[in-house]
C-alpha cells in the first residue's frame, strides 16, 4: 500500500560520509514539499571534461502526508533504493540520525514570514523551524546549503528576522559559510508567474568557492501564463485537471470582470460586489492577464483566491496552476483537490530552482556564467541582539 512509501521509526540508512567527490552532491532536503526543488535537482546535470556534475538524493523531510507521497512517487531514481522521505513534524523528528550530505536543500516555512498574515516572524508558532536546518549544518557540516522563503522575510520583526536567521547560517557548522542572498523574481528567469523568494546559497568557507547570482535571461521578455497553460493543449485525460464547479453567482461575477481585474477594480453591479470591507486583497477574483506572467500561485485561502482563466468564467485546474510552476505534466500530485492545490502553491517553480541548481553545479565544477550582483547584503556577526 501508498504507506509503506514513507519510511518509519526507526530511520535506517546506508552510512554516509564526507564526499571527496566534488561532481556527485550528495543532498537531502528538509520541509521538501512536494518535489519543486527535489525534481529540480534530479534533472540537472552539466558535463566537463567527460564528467558528469549532478546530484544524488539521500533523504527528505515533510510533515504533511499526501505532500510526501507526491515527492516519494515522482523524485527518486530506480538507482536511489535507499532514499528515504520521512513524514514527521520537524520537531519530532531526530535531527541526529539524519545522514551527512554535501548540500542540505530547505525552504523553511513561510506562514510567519508571508505579508499575508500577522507576520510574526521568530516570534510565531513557524518562524524558528528554520533552527532545524541549521541544527543539521551544526553536527554535519555539508559543503553547500539552499535556502527559501518569502518576500516578507526581509521586513518580519522590523528586519531583525532575516539578519538572524542569516546569521546562524553564516555561523553554522565547524567552517561557517559563505552565504550569496538574492530576492530572486522567477519571471525575469523564463517562469510564467511573477512569484519573489528570498534564496540564500551558502557555501562552506574551507571550499574557497564563490557562489554568484545567476543573470536572469527574460527581463524584457515573460513569458506569459497563455503560453504556459495553452502550448501545448491539456487533454481531457491528464492528471490533476479536474475542474471546480463554479456557482452561478460567481460565473456572473468572472463574466463582469476583465483579465488583469479583480473585485475591488471592476465595475461590478451592486448584487456581484463582495461585502467585505476589513480586507481587500488584490488577488481575490482576479482574472489572468493572458500577456503577461500570472500572478503568485497559492497553497490555500477561501473563496476569490483559486486563480481565474484569463476568457473562461471559472478558476484554474490543479493542473494548470501546476503549469504555471513549470511542473511537467508527467508529473502527479496525489490526494485531494484541495490538498493538491496545497501542494502547488507551497512549492518552488521547477525551472527557477534549475537555473539556482545548475549555477552551484557550475560554482563545484569551476565554471564561470553570467551573473548580477546579489541584492542582500549583511554584516556577518557572531552575536545578533535580536
Amino acid at each position: 500500500m501508498v504507506k509503506n512509501l514513507l519510511n518509519q521509526k526507526p530511520y535506517t540508512f546506508p552510512e554516509y560520509t564526507n564526499n571527496k567527490m566534488q561532481n556527485i552532491l550528495t543532498i537531502g532536503e528538509m520541509y521538501c514539499g512536494p518535489g519543486g526543488i527535489g525534481l529540480a535537482a534530479k534533472n540537472t546535470n552539466i558535463s566537463l571534461n567527460n564528467k558528469k556534475y549532478c546530484f544524488k538524493h539521500i533523504w527528505a523531510t515533510d510533515n504533511h502526508y499526501d505532500t510526501c507521497i507526491t515527492y516519494q512517487k515522482n523524485i527518486p531514481l530506480k538507482s536511489e533504493k535507499s532514499f528515504k522521505v520521512i513524514c514527521e513534524d520537524i520537531r519530532e523528528l531526530e535531527i541526529e540520525k539524519l545522514p551527512y550530505v554535501d548540500g542540505l536543500l530547505y525552504g523553511f516555512p513561510c506562514n510567519d514570514f508571508s505579508n499575508v498574515g500577522k507576520t510574526e516572524g521568530l516570534y510565531g508558532k513557524f518562524g524558528p523551524l528554520y533552527t532545524f536546518g541549521v541544527k543539521f549544518i551544526d553536527r554535519n557540516n555539508p559543503k553547500f546549503f539552499l535556502a527559501e522563503n518569502v518576500s516578507g522575510i526581509s521586513v518580519a520583526n522590523s528586519g531583525k528576522a532575516f539578519q538572524q536567521i542569516y546569521n546562524d547560517l553564516s555561523n553554522a557548522g565547524t567552517h561557517g559559510y559563505k552565504i550569496a542572498a538574492h530576492h530572486y523574481k522567477f519571471e525575469e528567469y523564463g517562469i510564467p508567474q511573477a512569484r519573489h523568494r528570498y534564496i540564500l546559497v551558502g557555501l562552506r568557507n574551507d571550499l574557497n568557492l564563490n557562489f554568484k547570482i545567476p543573470k536572469p535571461k527574460f527581463r524584457n521578455n515573460f513569458k506569459t501564463c497563455k503560453e504556459a497553460i495553452e502550448n501545448p493543449p491539456i487533454l481531457d485525460h491528464f492528471y490533476n485537471h479536474e475542474f471546480t464547479k463554479q456557482t452561478s453567482k460567481v460565473i456572473e461575477r468572472l463574466k463582469k470582470i476583465k483579465p488583469g481585474e479583480n473585485a475591488w477594480t471592476a465595475e461590478l453591479p451592486n448584487d456581484l460586489k463582495l461585502n467585505v470591507s476589513d480586507a481587500k486583497l488584490s488577488m481575490i477574483y482576479k482574472r489572468l492577464d493572458p500577456n503577461s506572467p500570472a500572478y503568485t500561485v497559492t497553497g490555500s485561502g477561501g473563496g476569490g483566491t483559486h486563480i481565474y482563466h484569463w476568457s473562461e468564467p471559472r478558476s484554474l485546474t490543479n493542473r494548470e496552476r501546476a503549469r504555471l510552476q513549470t511542473f511537467p505534466d508527467n508529473f502527479i500530485f496525489h490526494g485531494s483537490k484541495e490538498s493538491i492545490r496545497r501542494q502547488i502553491g507551497m512549492a518552488v517553480p521547477v525551472e527557477g530552482a534549475s537555473i539556482i541548481l545548475e549555477a552551484i553545479l557550475k560554482t563545484f565544477a569551476g565554471i564561470d556564467y553570467p551573473n548580477i550582483e546579489e541584492s542582500h547584503q549583511f554584516l556577518n556577526q557572531k552575536e545578533f541582539n535580536f
